[in-house]
């Protein structure tokens, strides 16, 4: 009488496990923000206004999120079970099953919610990106370059994933996450760079100015991309090294830690919308020798411009920008 003897690896298959528990909890505080982010979004101004436009559009794009998010997650849950469960008797055990996941449609599906969720984060950044630095070109065009190769990179990766069985051995797939946290880092030094300018500017031209909020929205832009920066990093070194039992546990949680970064950002700014009225007053009423002509927004990241001259200078350009810059 044969025997069955399956492949082991205890440390694979733990990683596939853990990697779902994990999954899990980070779904669940995905799903939780989620939530309050909608509800901030949907709450009307405290003057009575309608629902501004980039909330409206802020709204679409948490949903369409966590939409793509959510079946991605549903894929991944549904293949665990299918290991342990619905396919414990297949050639190789678990481990083979782990190995070659791309054989099954579940898992692709489950990668192209994810890179579609991943694209639409990562377009959000370049939108802010480009507002902040109001689409001068030697930004745009680099940035913008820089998104369509990981467009690209992606793309060669999910074709290749649709004819491969090993996942985890397609390069591509390496070079998209280099480049994701390329992308995710210069978005931050660049947004940083310019706010810390704006604010060296603001400082030069009133005395008494209170640089509180620049100082609020840069740490928040810092925070949350090192949260995320950090976690793809272990991810890519992983990759790299071809440790399949960490790298499977970074994956299965991957999208959701990208989208609670971002998710942070969306609801402290919704929530805090009354605190840019307080500022604004605080700045228009600081004394100084200016006399501010105008204002421009710069409609993306909610930026206020002001325009400062006297009758014998050149005018002075300088900027406050308020805790709506990273809405939208």
């Amino acid at each position: 009488m044969s025997h069955y003897n399956p492949q082991t690896s205890v440390s694979l298959e733990r990683s596939r496990l853990v990697g779902m528990m994990l999954g899990c909890v980070t779904y669940g505080v995905y799903f939780l923000l989620t939530v309050q982010a909608v509800t901030a979004l949907l709450q009307r101004p405290r003057q009575g206004q309608e629902i501004a436009n980039n909330r409206r559009t802020l709204l679409y794009y948490t949903l369409i999120t966590f939409a793509l998010e959510t079946i991605s997650f549903s894929c991944n849950a549904r293949y665990t079970e299918m290991i342990w469960i619905d396919l414990r008797g297949a050639p190789g055990g678990p481990v083979a099953l782990i190995h070659n996941a791309m054989e099954y449609p579940v898992n692709f599906l489950a990668i192209c919610c994810g890179y579609i969720a991943e694209w639409l984060m990562q377009a959000l950044l370049l939108y802010r990106c480009f507002a902040v630095w109001n689409w001068t070109k030697h930004v745009v065009i680099p940035m913008a370059a820089i998104y369509i190769a990981m467009i690209g990179v992606a793309i060669i990766a999910l074709v290749r994933a649709g004819t491969e069985a090993q996942f985890y051995s397609i390069n591509a797939t390496f070079i998209y996450l280099a480049i994701q946290v390329a992308h995710t880092m210069l978005y931050t030094i660049l947004v940083a760079k310019r706010l810390l300018s704006i604010r060296y500017q603001m400082k030069q031209a009133l005395v008494e100015y209170d640089s509180s909020t620049y100082d609020t929205i840069i740490l928040m832009v810092v925070e949350s991309a090192v949260i995320y920066v950090v976690f793809i990093v272990v991810y890519i070194v992983a990759f790299a090294v071809h440790s399949n039992s960490l790298t499977t546990l970074c994956f299965l949680s991957i999208v959701q830690v990208q989208g609670i970064t971002q998710l942070f950002i969306i609801i402290r700014v919704a929530r805090g919308r009354a605190m840019t009225n307080d500022w604004s007053t605080r700045i228009t009423a600081a004394p100084t020798t200016l006399a501010f002509a105008g204002a421009v927004s710069i409609a993306a990241e909610g930026a206020n411009v002001a325009r400062a001259a006297t009758p014998e200078q050149d005018s002075i350009e300088s900027y406050s920008v308020s805790m709506k810059s990273a809405e939208v």
